[in-house]
Protein backbone atom coordinates (compact mmCIF):
# COMPACT_ATOMS: atom_id res chain seq x y z
CA UNK A 1 0.00 0.00 0.00
CA UNK A 2 1.52 3.36 -0.84
CA UNK A 3 0.44 6.72 1.47
CA UNK A 4 0.74 9.58 -0.26
CA UNK A 5 2.40 12.60 1.27
CA UNK A 6 0.15 15.55 1.62
CA UNK A 7 2.73 18.28 1.48
CA UNK A 8 0.97 21.39 1.50
CA UNK A 9 3.34 24.56 1.10
CA UNK A 10 2.33 27.98 1.54
CA UNK A 11 2.90 30.64 -1.48
CA UNK A 12 2.25 33.60 -0.07
CA UNK A 13 4.56 36.80 1.14
CA UNK A 14 4.29 37.63 4.74
CA UNK A 15 3.04 41.19 4.58
CA UNK A 16 3.18 41.65 8.72
CA UNK A 17 6.69 44.10 8.08
CA UNK A 18 4.85 46.19 4.91
CA UNK A 19 3.86 49.16 7.15
CA UNK A 20 7.37 49.42 8.83
CA UNK A 21 8.54 49.56 5.11
CA UNK A 22 6.22 52.19 3.74
CA UNK A 23 6.64 54.75 7.26
CA UNK A 24 10.68 54.25 6.53
CA UNK A 25 10.24 55.17 2.75
CA UNK A 26 7.81 57.71 3.61
CA UNK A 27 10.35 59.22 6.08
CA UNK A 28 13.60 58.83 3.62
CA UNK A 29 11.63 60.70 1.02
CA UNK A 30 10.38 63.53 3.59
CA UNK A 31 13.79 63.80 4.49
CA UNK A 32 15.59 64.01 1.23
CA UNK A 33 13.14 65.84 -0.79
CA UNK A 34 14.67 69.73 -0.64
CA UNK A 35 11.16 72.45 -1.07
CA UNK A 36 12.79 75.25 -2.71
CA UNK A 37 11.57 78.65 -1.90
CA UNK A 38 11.55 81.06 -5.39
CA UNK A 39 13.59 84.04 -3.59
CA UNK A 40 14.36 86.28 -6.86
CA UNK A 41 16.92 88.56 -7.63
CA UNK A 42 19.20 90.58 -5.01
CA UNK A 43 16.80 93.03 -3.75
CA UNK A 44 16.50 95.56 -1.04
CA UNK A 45 12.95 96.36 -0.30
CA UNK A 46 11.50 100.02 0.65
CA UNK A 47 10.24 100.63 3.99
CA UNK A 48 6.75 101.57 4.72
CA UNK A 49 4.52 102.71 8.06
CA UNK A 50 1.81 100.39 6.97
CA UNK A 51 1.70 97.16 5.39
CA UNK A 52 -1.28 95.16 4.51
CA UNK A 53 -0.35 91.27 4.21
CA UNK A 54 -2.20 89.36 1.05
CA UNK A 55 -4.98 87.09 2.18
CA UNK A 56 -3.66 84.27 -0.14
CA UNK A 57 -0.70 83.66 -2.18
CA UNK A 58 -2.36 80.85 -4.46
CA UNK A 59 -3.29 83.70 -7.38
CA UNK A 60 -0.03 85.75 -6.60
CA UNK A 61 2.44 86.30 -9.55
CA UNK A 62 5.91 88.24 -8.39
CA UNK A 63 7.74 90.29 -10.55
CA UNK A 64 11.44 91.10 -9.54
CA UNK A 65 13.40 94.29 -10.54
CA UNK A 66 17.14 94.93 -9.41
CA UNK A 67 18.87 98.07 -8.58
CA UNK A 68 20.41 97.39 -12.30
CA UNK A 69 17.14 97.28 -13.69
CA UNK A 70 17.04 93.29 -14.46
CA UNK A 71 13.52 92.16 -14.24
CA UNK A 72 13.10 88.76 -13.33
CA UNK A 73 9.50 86.51 -13.47
CA UNK A 74 9.60 82.76 -12.85
CA UNK A 75 13.51 82.69 -12.16
CA UNK A 76 13.81 83.86 -15.90
CA UNK A 77 15.42 87.27 -16.56
CA UNK A 78 13.17 88.99 -18.93
CA UNK A 79 13.75 92.10 -20.70
CA UNK A 80 11.33 95.03 -20.39
CA UNK A 81 9.43 94.47 -23.55
CA UNK A 82 8.65 90.97 -23.21
CA UNK A 83 6.47 91.39 -19.59
CA UNK A 84 3.58 92.02 -21.64
CA UNK A 85 3.51 88.61 -22.96
CA UNK A 86 4.88 86.69 -20.11
CA UNK A 87 1.85 88.07 -17.70
CA UNK A 88 -1.12 88.19 -20.80
CA UNK A 89 -0.05 84.03 -20.91
CA UNK A 90 -0.53 83.78 -16.63
CA UNK A 91 -3.41 86.37 -17.06
CA UNK A 92 -5.05 83.54 -19.26
CA UNK A 93 -4.22 80.96 -17.23
CA UNK A 94 -5.73 82.67 -13.89
CA UNK A 95 -7.88 85.71 -14.57
CA UNK A 96 -7.74 86.11 -11.02
CA UNK A 97 -3.57 86.74 -10.63
CA UNK A 98 -2.19 89.14 -8.62
CA UNK A 99 1.11 90.99 -9.82
CA UNK A 100 3.69 92.15 -6.92
CA UNK A 101 6.41 94.15 -7.76
CA UNK A 102 9.46 93.62 -5.75
CA UNK A 103 11.14 96.65 -6.88
CA UNK A 104 14.80 97.34 -5.15
CA UNK A 105 14.29 100.96 -3.34
CA UNK A 106 17.06 102.48 -5.71
CA UNK A 107 15.66 101.73 -8.89
CA UNK A 108 14.67 104.55 -11.31
CA UNK A 109 10.97 104.50 -11.49
CA UNK A 110 11.09 104.99 -15.35
CA UNK A 111 11.16 101.14 -15.49
CA UNK A 112 8.84 100.71 -13.00
CA UNK A 113 6.84 102.76 -15.31
CA UNK A 114 7.08 100.50 -18.12
CA UNK A 115 6.63 97.95 -16.40
CA UNK A 116 3.28 99.25 -15.43
CA UNK A 117 2.56 100.06 -18.89
CA UNK A 118 3.40 96.87 -20.31
CA UNK A 119 1.12 95.25 -17.75
CA UNK A 120 -1.46 97.26 -18.64
CA UNK A 121 -1.52 96.65 -22.27
CA UNK A 122 -1.56 92.57 -20.75
CA UNK A 123 -4.65 93.58 -18.83
CA UNK A 124 -3.07 92.65 -15.43
CA UNK A 125 -4.32 95.67 -13.69
CA UNK A 126 -4.36 94.21 -10.35
CA UNK A 127 -0.91 95.47 -8.77
CA UNK A 128 0.87 95.37 -5.78
CA UNK A 129 3.91 97.01 -4.06
CA UNK A 130 5.99 94.92 -1.69
CA UNK A 131 7.97 96.67 1.26
CA UNK A 132 9.22 96.07 4.57
CA UNK A 133 7.93 97.82 7.74
CA UNK A 134 9.77 100.93 8.76
CA UNK A 135 11.52 100.88 11.79
CA UNK A 136 11.26 103.90 14.58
Amino acid sequence: MKLERKIKTKGGISTASMPDIIFMLLIFFMMSTVLREYEGLNVILPSAKKIEKLETKKHVSYIWISRDGAISIDDRLIPTNKVREVMYAKRSENPQIVVSLRADRNVDMGIISAIHNELRKADALKVNYSATTAIN
